[in-house]
């Protein structure tokens, strides 16, 4: 399979980068990066979740965001649901794009979302059976998809298996997760074996963590297999709290960077991204994890 001729990136960080900050992000500088991320051409941010804030005090403000939000032509602000009483906060705040999440791992999904990866499913379908009927996209995720922090090495026939019924429920596409950072070109090419069997590689997006240093080498393997999204996060925002060590999302501007040198087509401004990744970074008080916005300076 050859590579795809343009790259959609989809971008996670004020939402899957800040959810896990002790320090916490006002509303209106999390409107302000979503703003700058827009300006530098990135057409689907995922701007916050909707879930209790007992569990993420940092997207309590989820309905302040998205009131805050200027619409832009072209621009979608896609926001997590984990449930129907978070799925219906988002609809009334406007959302025209929500995410359900599972993982290919039991223990995983208990840890992080409190119940088995069959009951997972069972709590998503009526989430998006309502999204759809109410005009709303849905996208899925799946976590672990080649290892997990409790159970290993994950089958590739697992990651199939939820990949179908994410599709049957009718999400648009699929988000391949590497949680925590283990995968390799090896693995990752056994996982899409089993998955593109069962799924059409354009309903197919990929969502690494740079954990070991390999998250833009998978992204490689993902892209020479025809995936043409890639999720990321500006400044290389995030982690997953529930992995020992996981240090964290792939920059957006590293992959960007990558894609530039290959000749695939974004639409995304790398000056504009860099000034983006900067503006966070310095908030946080701490420089971006990303070797590009590093180099490249402020």
């Amino acid at each position: 399979m050859t590579m795809p001729a343009t790259v959609r990136l989809y971008e996670v960080g004020p939402r899957d980068g800040l959810q896990n900050e002790k320090t916490v992000v006002p509303t209106e500088v999390k409107v302000k990066l979503i703003g700058l991320l827009a300006d530098a051409g990135l057409t689907k941010i995922e701007a916050t979740s909707f879930v209790s804030p007992k569990w993420v005090p940092q997207m309590a403000d989820n309905a302040d965001v998205m009131a805050a939000l200027p619409a832009r032509e072209g621009v979608v602000y896609p926001v997590l649901t984990p449930n129907m009483k978070g799925l219906d906060a988002a609809l009334a705040a406007g959302a025209r794009e929500v995410a359900i999440f599972g993982a290919a791992s039991e223990s995983f999904s208990r840890k992080n979302i409190n119940c088995g990866i069959a009951e997972s499913l069972d709590r998503f379908r009526p989430v998006a059976e309502k999204a759809r009927a109410e005009g709303v996209s849905v996208r899925g995720y799946i976590s672990c998809v080649v290892g997990c922090p409790y159970e290993g090495e994950i089958a590739p026939r697992a990651v199939a298996e939820i990949t179908q019924a994410l599709l049957q429920m009718g999400c648009y596409e699929i988000s391949l997760g590497d949680t925590i950072g283990v995968g390799t070109p090896r693995s990752l090419n056994a996982m899409l074996d089993a998955v593109l069997a069962v799924a059409p590689v354009e309903r197919l997006a990929l969502h690494c963590h740079d954990t070991y240093g390999q998250a833009l080498v998978n992204i490689l393997t993902g892209l020479e297999r025809g995936i043409s999204v890639i999720d990321s996060s500006v400044a290389g925002l995030g982690g997953c709290p529930y992995a020992k060590g996981a240090s964290g999302n792939v920059a957006t501007e590293d992959v960007l960077y990558l894609l530039k040198g290959l000749g695939l087509e974004t639409g995304v401004d790398l000056d504009k991204l860099v000034e983006a990744a900067w503006y966070i970074a310095d908030f946080l008080g701490r420089p971006p994890t990303s070797k590009v916005a590093v180099a490249m300076g402020k």
